[in-house]
């Protein structure tokens, strides 16, 4: 059964817009990843400055595989690759990292960016089975 994922950013009032920018930037660059099932970017409508992130993968192992692999740590600024075990990185990991770091700088190289966000949280979630 399908898991989801979810990272609360908190981003100051005037980092929106960043935030969309830079996820805009990687669109579809988890599309390939085994177990990977869909993504959606949320934005607050009733004043909050938490947006959220949500995932959904077939299982925890794909999702886990993802966060541990070199796509993950290119994406996210970290050259070299994934974190490298559980826990570490914004939030334990994720995508509010992507929202965090990296983003493709003028002749194609990829530079460090300051943080949108000042926090995030990964939420985790199962698909409740309403029996139906």
């Amino acid at each position: 059964m399908s898991i989801v994922k979810i990272n609360a950013i908190t981003v100051p009032a005037d980092s929106g817009d960043e935030l969309a920018r830079r996820f805009a930037g990687r669109a579809n660059a988890v599309d390939g990843q085994p177990g990977f099932e869909g993504f959606e970017l949320l934005q607050p409508s009733d004043g909050r400055n938490v947006w959220l992130v949500v995932t959904r993968w077939a299982d925890e192992e794909s999702y886990e595989a993802w966060r541990n692999s070199a796509s993950f740590g290119h994406g996210h600024g970290r050259p070299g690759g994934g974190e490298g075990g559980s826990g570490g990185g914004a939030a334990g990991g994720g995508a509010a990292a992507g929202a965090e770091t990296a983003a493709a700088a003028e002749g194609g190289a990829q530079e460090r960016q300051r943080p949108v966000g000042v926090s995030a949280e990964l939420w985790s979630f199962n698909i409740a089975d309403l029996g139906q």
